[in-house]
């Protein structure tokens, strides 16, 4: 902590009787205070990191195995839970049925393929072609469900002669119907005794409920889609909600999971996943999130490279602190096998797969893990399908004669595979179909959000995990450590009433740096103030540079406070102006989830900022007595509730006001108070109720708190004090509220 910043009365009174007239508080000391509130020089910036480059899709991610099982478990745990929520899965979405329609069986020598549509939404499907053998099995099928990637058609893909003649000569096929290289692998494994279900990926082939080139191609921003009233996918109003298509695709592949487990015929205990390219990112993430498939197969997709280019395999918080390999690694300790190229896996037996390797040798199943690199393009052809072969016939007990020697088969034709006909007319693809998709997910979220308004002490441990739990994971930042951070004092400004230090505080761990400027009274009762503002440390100042009336009433009673500029205030600008928009990263398609899947949102960044200065002032050789937090704004009010809740007990009373501020009143994609998931986790009124039970003081929203706070607190029997005066009032009131008890 600063220099003597809370140092006892006495050093600050023998500070005090050394300091000449002319530093007197009330004289000369107001000008030499006076100076411009800059902790580093005129037109420096703080060395800190997230002043960078943006981390992107493109870039670097290895991955550090833990050391242990009981290191994993944890990790685990959070990791699992960051890709449910990214994907909008925390909660799981109602269940509501399938009503699966199975029909138009096509006939082959040694199985038989059927069309299924199965109903995963209000307006969304899941559609695809269901493989059987034919010959009797020996007890319940194992089953091998087949999503798709990036193959032009998808289901229907057929490769042209040119390509499939190159395929031929490079030997990536053997067969004639080898141009069907994803019939191919479902016919094989039905051959082996697999149910095989080949499952069509949003916006191909038969699933064009939501259209490709939204699914696939979105590039540009939709004002007419981006309101509260009326939004669509990819808009400010869908992030907020965690509504993205990897998680509705993800959500297509735990129902059809859900389906094939409730076959009387399959053995739900010997189900496998495998799908290359965008299908190997639907394999490992459905394998991250659900426990149930025993063995997973992502073919050329894990890897420290490229992680997946598509709008479909990317999302707000997916990869934040993570990446593709440990996402994989969420499989184990179940077999997982893999496959690379001459593309972005190419380095996958050097990078990634050593490294899962030792993670499965900790958790005692060495032989679980395995992948080879073939000198092919990107691809799922002949020589790694029968690397899958061997890899689910070994995990799946399919019982067959090794090695798997693949046969020639008689495609499908596109008549014969599609699965919409007269009698099954295909849904259309249109803007109010994608309306009525997401209102039906919005409003299955506003109802469990409902029902986990907190009644009794076990509904409210069930909000704080399931809420608190998601925050957690937005925020992506606990409170730093004691031997986290470093301090460096540029000036300290001595006063007969007063010390000042300007202060450069630092979290070595992550590189970042806050400018602050921290008041110390000679009267220092030994408690400190953290106090944030919608602008930073220089609104809190008057012009010519002293304390503003209520900061001075607090350093007045003995109260020292520290004022700091947060992420990209103050001196993190250059040009002084505040930030109008969020960063993003140089992709050109304005797509939230291509920056904040891999980098903090900037609110979250604030919030880190305010959990370093609490931790600075927790963790000080002088032990205060109370750390108290105050946020009065728009900005700074939901970010002081944040960091009160992220930080539990190290912050004793909260004065919190919000100006009436709301996420859901968001329309801009890129504004800096975005925070993908507020408005899902209940927004403002919701991540209030998760302060309790802090002493809270509470402005900006009306004579009564929220319902949901008041009863919050009830509950946890705690206090909040509502403050319902004009705005110019709240400050001193809410000082007036932290003095209580205090002096």
């Amino acid at each position: 902590m600063a220099d003597d910043f809370l140092t006892d009365r006495r050093t600050a009174l023998k500070l005090a009787a050394l300091t000449i007239a002319s530093t007197s508080i009330m004289g000369t000391p107001r000008r030499v205070m006076a100076d411009a509130p800059r902790v580093l020089p005129a037109a420096s910036l703080p060395a800190d990191a997230r002043l960078g480059v943006l981390k992107e899709l493109d870039h670097y991610f290895p991955w550090k195995p833990s050391a242990n099982v009981s290191e994993w478990r944890q990790r685990a745990e959070y990791v699992r839970r960051q890709l449910m929520v990214a994907c909008g899965l925390w909660p799981m979405p109602t269940r509501h049925p399938l009503n699966p329609i199975v029909h138009g069986k096509v006939d082959r020598d040694d199985y038989t393929v059927e069309r299924v549509i199965l109903q995963t939404g209000d307006g969304l499907y899941c559609t695809g072609s269901l493989y059987r053998p034919k010959a009797p099995p020996r007890g319940k099928l194992p089953a091998v469900m087949c999503p798709h990637g990036h193959w032009q058609n998808g289901r229907f893909h057929e490769h042209t002669e040119a390509q499939f003649q190159q395929e031929l000569n490079s030997k990536a096929e053997s067969f004639p119907s080898g141009r069907f290289p994803l019939q191919a692998r479902c016919v094989q494994l039905a051959r082996m005794g697999c149910l095989v279900f080949l499952y069509d990926m949003l916006g191909y082939a038969d699933n064009t409920s939501l259209s490709f080139e939204l699914v696939h191609r979105f590039g540009k921003q939709r004002d007419d889609l981006s309101s509260p009233e009326k939004w669509g996918m990819f808009s400010a109003q869908s992030e907020l909600r965690c509504l993205n298509i990897v998680g509705l695709q993800t959500w297509n592949s735990i129902r059809v999971l859900d389906w094939i487990s409730s076959m009387d015929d399959v053995d739900a205990d010997r189900i496998g996943v495998t799908g290359a390219s965008g299908g190997g990112t639907q394999t490992f993430i459905l394998g991250g999130v659900d426990p149930r498939p025993a063995a997973l197969f992502p073919a050329v997709m894990v890897s420290t490279a490229m992680q997946g280019g598509c709008t479909c395999e990317n999302a707000s918080y997916l990869r934040v602190n993570t990446g593709n390999i440990e996402l994989a690694a969420l499989i184990a300790p179940r077999p997982l096998g893999m496959t690379a190229a001459d593309d972005w896996t190419v380095d996958l037996e050097t990078k990634g797969l050593p490294e899962l390797k030792q993670h499965y040798a900790m958790l005692g199943v060495p032989d679980h893990v395995e992948g080879k690199y073939r000198s092919f393009p990107h691809n799922y052809n002949q020589p790694s399908r029968l690397m899958m072969y061997e890899f689910f016939n070994k995990h799946l007990k399919l019982g067959q004669q090794s090695p798997v020697v693949e046969r020639d088969f008689v495609p499908l034709t596109r008549a014969e595979a599609t699965v919409w006909d007269a009698e099954h007319p295909a849904p259309e693809s249109t803007v109010e179909n994608e309306l009525r998709i997401v209102r039906g997910f919005a409003v299955d979220q506003d109802n469990q959000f409902a029902a986990l308004t907190p009644k009794d002490g076990d509904s409210l441990n069930k909000y704080r995990d399931v809420i608190g739990g998601a925050w957690d994971v937005m925020i992506g930042r606990k409170l730093p450590g004691k031997d986290d951070f470093t301090q460096e004092n540029k000036d300290k400004v001595e006063g007969e009433d007063l010390l000042k230090f300007r202060t450069l505080i630092r979290l070595t761990k992550h590189g970042e740096e806050i400018p602050t400027l921290f008041f110390l009274p000679r009267n220092c009762n030994k408690h400190v103030a953290v106090w944030i503002t919608d602008d930073g440390k220089s609104s809190l100042l008057k012009a010519d540079g002293s304390p503003k009336a209520e900061v001075q009433q607090l350093l007045d009673a003995g109260v020292s406070v520290a004022i700091p500029d947060l992420m990209l205030q103050g001196e993190f600008l250059a040009n002084g102006k505040p930030v109008a928009q969020a960063r993003m990263v140089k992709n050109p398609r304005e797509f939230v989830g291509f920056t904040a899947g891999y980098n903090h949102p900037l609110f979250s960044q604030r919030v880190h900022d305010v959990l370093t200065m609490i931790a600075f002032c927790k963790f000080s050789k002088y032990e205060p007595s109370g750390v108290h937090l105050i946020g009065l704004g728009r900005t700074a009010g939901p970010i002081a509730a944040a960091a009160a809740f992220q930080a539990g007990n190290a912050v004793n009373k909260v004065a919190i006001g919000t100006g009436g501020f709301r996420f859901a009143s968001l329309t801009n994609a890129y504004d800096p108070m975005l925070l993908p998931g507020a408005v899902k986790y209940g927004d403002v009124p919701g991540l209030l109720a998760l302060v309790a039970p802090h002493p809270l003081w509470l402005a900006g929203e009306g004579e009564q708190p929220p319902s949901l706070v008041a009863t919050s607190y009830q509950v946890a029997k705690g206090s909040v004090n509502s403050y319902s005066g004009a705005a110019p009032g709240a400050a001193a009131d809410a000082v007036k509220w932290i003095l209580t008890g205090i002096v």
